[in-house]
């Protein structure tokens, strides 16, 4: 274990940290350093503990054993206002925004401002949250709905509600999961501007170029256990990927090569007009084989996740014509597309992806009810045989199959959405950021699976923000800019170059 020296203060120690929850051990026996006025950087596989530790950082959770110490006194959270007394604020990675509220009402919410203490300042509210928007160079209305926001926009309200606070120690945990690159420059510089005013940061994050970019320290755990912590400076992608997981960085994102099948998906003049005028897709077309990964790269409001939508008959307003197996697609609605064969596997699995009030297994077969019918009932055994054998081939991760789909890692949720998928025995697999916040593990894992699914003849389709997956993985692909293909590459033309030049707005106005 590499163990940090050097002059910096520790505002912030959990110290011999022990938690568990129904026998199982979240985290054994964990140290961990705030240092002030640092970015601390904090790693780990899905499952590993970071979030269970951030909760008790926060006051949202209560350690089974060891202790916290503030400015080396010890302390106790008994709940996140607790720890808000103490100046310590977290942005959680999964939102948590009532969307049928605006902007300004649910960056104040539970912290009102108010007239004379008894009603709501709305205008006052509203002129703070605008303020608050232009320090983060956004121009997202305070009045607007949350719900009419994308995701990228609703991530940027999460993080304002948390900056609104005179906080001293903030915790974010995935905080650029969601967005924008630009978006991502915006928020390190906010990042930089609260550690010149000495806050301490703790920074939970899967990216590793972000984490040499803005660390100052790095923790790493793995198994609920703390493995290793050392200076930023000191350390390069591949200690942390090894720290992490126990293997090289090369060993994840490897091209597996494997034989293509006949025409599995085509495509012909696939349009989606502006509500606002011109279009979001204008005349794409292409074609998919059987065994072939293909990813689909582009800027932010290039056409990517609408394509895939269209393909899904998500998009009623769009044109164009589809074939599976040489045969036309007629339907019209998604459960008929998912019938003839297309599965879609969503960006935003928490609000799109997800039925959160349902157990693992419900949330494996919703998709695929009508094949467990026995007369009038569902037969239970085959239910929990298909859904038993998915959790043994994907290697979920889960109490049991009746475990609450929120328990589980965003990996392993994100497992849980393929196998439902897998369960409707699809032919083409759409998957829209397959990988967005979860770890270098269980990206490891997805990319085998991808490359197994294929191997076993489905055609993929996959969006992906990440050159380096897009390059690693595919085996073909497509660049979208403007709603049109700029470029196509095979697996051995394709580089970082050429891909960054083919999105570009300019690829597109050369057209």
């Amino acid at each position: 274990m590499t163990q940090t020296e050097g002059s910096d203060s520790v505002i912030l120690r959990a110290e011999r940290i022990t938690k568990i929850y129904d026998g199982t051990i979240a985290l054994n026996n964990v140290d961990f350093n705030v240092y002030r006025g640092k970015i601390n950087i904090l790693v780990g596989e899905n499952g590993a503990g970071k979030s269970t530790l951030m909760k008790i950082l926060a006051g949202a959770e209560q350690p089974t054993a060891g202790r916290l110490l503030l400015d080396g006194e010890t302390v106790e959270f008994k709940s996140p206002r607790d720890a808000a007394r103490h100046k310590i604020g977290i942005i959680y990675q999964e939102l948590s925004l009532f969307p049928n509220l605006t902007v300004a009402e649910n960056i104040f919410m539970n912290r009102e401002r108010t007239s004379y203490g008894v009603m709501i300042d709305s205008k006052a509210q509203q002129a703070e949250t605008r303020r608050l928007m232009e320090r983060l160079e956004q121009s997202i209305d305070p009045q607007e709905l949350v719900g009419n926001l994308r995701l990228g926009q609703q991530q940027i309200v999460e993080i304002a509600r948390a900056l609104i606070e005179d906080v001293r120690i903030l915790i974010m945990d995935e905080p650029t999961s969601a967005l924008t690159n630009a978006e991502v420059e915006m928020l390190f510089g906010i990042i930089r501007e609260l550690k010149a005013q000495g806050v301490s940061i703790v920074y939970i994050s899967h990216k590793m170029d972000e984490i040499q970019q803005i660390g100052d320290y790095i923790t790493v755990l793995r198994d609920s256990r703390l493995i290793a912590e050392a200076p930023v400076s000191a350390i390069d992608t591949s200690w942390i990927v090894t720290s992490m997981i126990g293997r090289d960085i090369q060993r994840v994102y490897v091209h597996e090569r494997h034989a293509f099948g006949r025409e599995r998906l085509r495509v012909e003049s696939m349009t989606l007009p502006r509500p606002e005028g011109g279009y979001l897709l204008d005349g794409v077309s292409f074609s998919l084989r059987g065994g072939e990964i293909l990813g689909l790269y582009g800027l932010m409001g290039a056409g990517r996740t609408e394509l895939l939508e269209c393909l899904m008959a998500l998009r009623p307003e769009a044109s164009g014509r589809v074939w599976i197996d040489g045969k036309e697609v007629k339907a019209s609605n998604i459960l008929q597309r998912m019938r003839q064969g297309l599965a879609f596997i969503p960006e935003d699995r928490q609000r799109e992806g997800l039925f959160q009030p349902l157990s693992v297994m419900d949330n494996i077969v919703i998709a695929s009810l009508s094949a467990y019918l026995r007369a009038f009932f569902l037969s239970a055994r085959k239910e929990k045989a298909a859904v038993t054998r998915l959790i043994d081939e994907l290697a979920i991760k889960a109490a049991g199959l009746q475990a609450p789909i929120t328990s589980l890692s965003g990996g392993n949720q994100q497992k849980v959405v393929v196998a439902r998928n897998l369960l409707t025995r699809p032919k083409v697999l759409l998957m829209d950021e397959p990988t967005r916040g979860i770890d270098i593990g269980a990206k490891a894992d997805m990319f085998r699976l991808m490359s197994q699914l294929a191997a076993e003849g489905l055609g993929i389709i996959f969006v992906s923000s990440e050159l380096r997956e897009v390059l690693a993985i595919a085996d073909r692909i497509l660049v979208l800019a403007k709603g049109r293909i700029t470029a196509t590459f095979t697996h051995e033309e394709a580089t970082e170059q050429a891909l960054v030049e083919a999105s570009s707005a300019l690829a597109a106005g050369a057209l």
